[in-house]
């Protein structure tokens, strides 16, 4: 047999262990704006790596409009939620090349919200509490905190739970947004330890966990998890209470001006901004720690898991310690490597990175060109381990450097493994896996998961022979950025799941490649327009008059359409003198936005002295919570999701808490409001229309019915915003707006259809599966009020019985109207014991049931359901002599 060598670890020194140092005098000298020097003399001294030089930075232009317009950040970094909230990573070259200390301009972020604006002059005197079940409740500032308290050092590398979630995204879309392989990031945190400050507090006899809370108000409260005590209390574990990161006070996307970090455990166990430790007897009850930061089991999808709160609570299931990870940096995506003049003969060195969690050592990497068969031990190096050979007592950035004496791991460790460039030529792929010294080894195949979090597979690099070079390609790229094989074997039809690959297996039927259409670039502005617009111009005509509104960054003048709009004027007034585009292209037809041009009039002048406020600019804030009404024409609304009642199969009714019990919806009769979310993956807004349920003077409660179109797997084509609801959990925040429509009931036959006043004596009713919603409010307020004389026909078309809605309430208005409301169902696919109407709805059945219209056009006939069906309906009662203006399609 052939002798196998073992490559040697790049730099691995001896681990002594000695006991804690004695506590060094605390620090009465402490200048927040003055980081501690590193001189040159004292920097070659040191056996360690320390800190790069950070680089100078300033608020970037995208975080001018948001709450963090006071943060200063660097360009470099990848957003993956859109502009706000800031959760980033760096790119994967520019991370591993920074050395094993990350600079704070690219360390990663994870912000649920927006950051708390902390003033230097303000920081030494922050507070924060230690409170519960303690003998001793302190409350301390970050003064008292760093004079009262013996100061270490500790090198940390943290860890998004999310690392790498764009793979588990290409498979199946997650809960989560895309994270790519840089979700990770390493500093010198310095602070004082945990457990000193725990026993200065000394937990009661039955305390078993500690909680934390940050100061960042999200819409379900504070920011908070927890953690076991016994944990918090070991020095092995090395949790600290920092407010140092690179020898410079917190960066404030890293906590300014204190916070949690915990070595070894997810990143979302390190909570930011500190306000309150709390020991208790339990885990957490904060909402953050109970529907984030879990791995379900893999059988649960997004919408099962609206409806499984106990599984949510079940501890099993929370994430502490990380898994063993480790990702391919070089070759980087797209990486060429020519191979002329035989360049086949040289080598290429592969590198990358690894950890492990809860203070596991990575004691192995191997790399693998034939798909697992055979593996190849690459050279590991711990910088780690250098601070361990730090003298006696030493101090760096004012803390002890505090490491020699433990054996734990809590950073990230480089491999390398330099091979010939004619195996990699003959090589598919390369990948990589990662073993710790508990002796668990990545998986081959990935966990699939609701979070998608914890995704650790081996991490595979696809090489492609292109003409004289190779070329390589990672699994995915961050965020939307396009690019990796996993989406491109997607689009092909290869069944990225299948556990080759996406490779073809035998037996395994070919799956049609996905053919996607080239992007339609429709222009929304007229090229002769060049007039600048400034802001002051803007405001002037914010009004009725003349309603002006801004779409990427081009201003619009509405009045032409006031009265064409299908959303009525009130939509495009309520839009005046504000940046819309958001709402507009989230909304709108391809068709709509082709006839942009015709109301174009010039470009927002950007050196204006300031911007339009936007839905979602801080000028546009959610002010409900004193309001006696909750709806607003111009700004977005919060209200709580409270919980799900089922109504059929694929339909529910969806409750929202408002901001107090007296709180009324305002919602006139035949208007609707929109409804608000953001895709989970790509941040992108969801808009869509509703009429709830709820009656405008209903207090304290909102309800929507909802049919939800689900996604099945011959078709992916399910409704987006239905699925998005489905998935929330109870006590999730949803954004409502209006009214909005052109069509408004006030009684006993008055109406409004775009803004001109109308009497009617006479309603019909053409409506199917959810449209019965907006056809059921003016019904409602029709039998409801016994002065009104008018006559009502419902016409409420199905596929099979179980899909009519809101039937029970359509029988009781059809009693409780004495002969002024008669509705009639017909089912397309009725079952054997249905004894109405059969058959769809067509003009022989309009003919049959509502007949010509009537010489006074005193009716009006509103549709609303399926757009087949409003198609057909719209044929057939213009055939039968009805006016286009009496019909209204809500």
């Amino acid at each position: 047999m052939e002798a196998i060598s073992l490559p040697t670890p790049l730099s691995q020194s001896p681990i002594s262990f000695r006991p804690r140092l004695p506590p060094t005098p605390p620090l009465q000298d402490f200048d927040y704006e003055k980081p501690e020097p590193v001189t040159p003399t004292e920097e070659s001294s040191r056996l360690y790596p320390l800190p790069p030089t950070p680089r100078e930075n300033k608020v970037l232009p995208e975080d001018l409009k948001t709450p963090d317009n006071h943060v200063e950040r660097d360009p470099r970094l990848i957003r993956l939620t859109g502009v706000h909230p800031f959760n980033v990573e760096a790119p994967l070259s520019d991370l591993f090349d920074e050395g094993f200390i990350t600079t704070k301009d690219l360390h990663y972020v994870r912000n649920h919200g927006a950051v708390p604006r902390v003033e230097d002059s303000e920081v030494l005197d922050w507070e924060f509490t230690v409170e519960g079940m303690v003998e001793h409740p302190i409350k301390m500032t970050l003064r008292d905190l760093i004079q009262g308290f013996e100061q270490v050092t500790y090198p940390i590398t943290l860890v998004c739970a999310g690392n790498r979630r764009k793979e588990q995204n290409v498979v199946r879309k997650t809960k989560g947004f895309s994270w790519g392989a840089a979700g990770l990031s390493t500093a010198l945190w310095t602070g004082v330890t945990l457990p000193d400050l725990l026993s200065r507090a000394v937990p009661k006899r039955g305390a078993r966990y500690v909680c934390f809370e940050g100061a960042d108000k999200l819409p379900n409260g504070y920011y908070g998890t927890s953690v076991k005590l016994n944990w918090a209390m070991d020095p092995d574990r090395g949790m600290l209470v920092a407010h140092k990161m690179n020898g410079e006070p917190l960066h404030p996307d890293h906590g300014k001006p204190v916070r949690i970090v915990i070595p070894g455990q997810i990143g979302g166990r390190s909570v930011k901004w500190l306000k309150r430790i709390v020991v208790t007897s339990a885990p957490s009850d904060n909402w953050y720690h109970i529907y984030d930061n879990r791995v379900l089991p893999t059988m649960i999808d997004p919408e099962q898991s609206a409806n499984l709160p106990d599984t949510w609570k079940d501890e099993r299931y929370a994430i502490y310690d990380l898994n063993t990870n480790s990702a391919i940096c070089y070759p980087a995506h797209d990486e060429r490597v020519p191979l002329t003049g035989g360049a086949e003969t040289y080598s290429y060195k592969l590198k990358g990175y690894a950890y492990a969690g809860g203070g596991k050592r990575v004691t192995r990497l191997e790399v693998t060109l034939d798909q697992g068969r055979t593996w190849m031990l690459a050279s590991i190096s711990y910088p780690e381990d250098l601070y361990r050979q730090a003298r006696d007592g030493e101090t760096l950035f004012g803390g002890r450097l505090d490491v020699s004496w433990r054996e734990t791991c809590f950073c990230w460790c480089f491999w390398e493994l330099e091979l010939p460039v004619a195996r990699l030529c003959d090589a598919r792929d390369v990948m990589i896996r990662a073993m710790d010294d508990s002796m668990m080894v990545q998986p081959r195949d990935m966990y699939w998961s609701v979070l998608g979090m914890m995704n650790n597979p081996w991490y595979r690099v696809v090489i492609h022979k292109d003409g004289h070079s190779l070329r390589f390609e990672h699994p995915t790229q961050p965020a939307l950025i396009p690019g990796g094989w996993m989406e491109r074997v997607k689009k092909e039809g290869g069944n990225i799941a299948n556990g080759f690959w996406g490779e073809k297996t035998v037996g395994e039927d070919a799956a049609a490649p996905v053919q996607e259409e080239p992007a339609k670039e429709i222009s929304m502005v007229d090229e002769k327009v060049a007039r600048k617009i400034t802001m002051d111009e803007l405001r002037q005509h914010g009004g009725e008059d003349q309603p002006w509104f801004v779409v990427n960054g081009q201003v619009y003048d509405g009045a032409k359409f006031l009265e064409g709009h299908p959303g009525g004027a009130a939509s495009i007034i309520n839009a005046a003198g504000q940046d819309v585009g958001e709402e507009f292209l989230a909304i709108h037809s391809e068709n709509a936005k082709a006839m942009m041009p015709a109301y174009h009039i010039g470009t927002l002048d950007t050196s204006s002295p300031s911007s339009p406020s936007s839905p979602s600019d801080p000028s546009s804030e959610d002010s409900s919570s004193t309001d006696p009404v909750f709806l607003s024409p111009k700004t977005w609304r919060r209200a709580l999701l409270s919980s799900k009642t089922t109504v059929s199969a694929d339909s529910k009714i969806f409750h929202f808490s408002l901001a107090h019990p007296s709180q009324s919806v305002g919602l006139p009769v035949g208007q609707h409001l929109l409804i608000r979310l953001r895709d989970p993956v790509t941040r992108e807004a969801i808009i869509r229309a509703y009429t709830p349920l709820s009656e405008a003077s209903d207090t304290g409660e909102l309800r929507v019915l909802i049919k939800i179109y689900r996604d099945t797997p011959a078709w992916t084509g399910g409704g987006r915003m239905t699925q998005a609801l489905d998935a929330l959990p109870a006590g999730h925040p949803v954004e409502f707006k209006g009214p909005v429509g052109k069509f408004v009931y006030t009684g006993r036959g008055a109406c409004s259809l775009n803004g001109r006043a109308r009497h009617v004596s006479r309603f019909v009713m053409v409506c199917g599966g959810s449209g019965i919603t907006p056809i059921f409010a003016v019904l409602r307020a029709v039998v409801r009020d016994a002065q009104d004389t008018t006559r009502c026909l419902v016409l409420d078309g199905n596929r099979v019985e179980g899909d009519i809605l809101l039937r029970e309430e359509l029988d009781g208005l059809e009693k409780e109207g004495e002969g002024r409301c008669r509705v009639v169902h017909t089912l397309s696919r009725p079952g054997d014991g249905w004894t109405g109407l059969k058959g769809r709805m067509d003009r022989a059945l309009f003919e049959r049931e509502v007949g010509a219209p009537p010489r006074e056009r005193d009716a009006i006939v509103l549709i609303c359901g399926p757009e087949g069906m409003e198609e057909a309906a719209r044929e057939a009662f213009l055939g039968m002599g009805w006016d286009e203006e009496d019909l209204l399609f809500f």
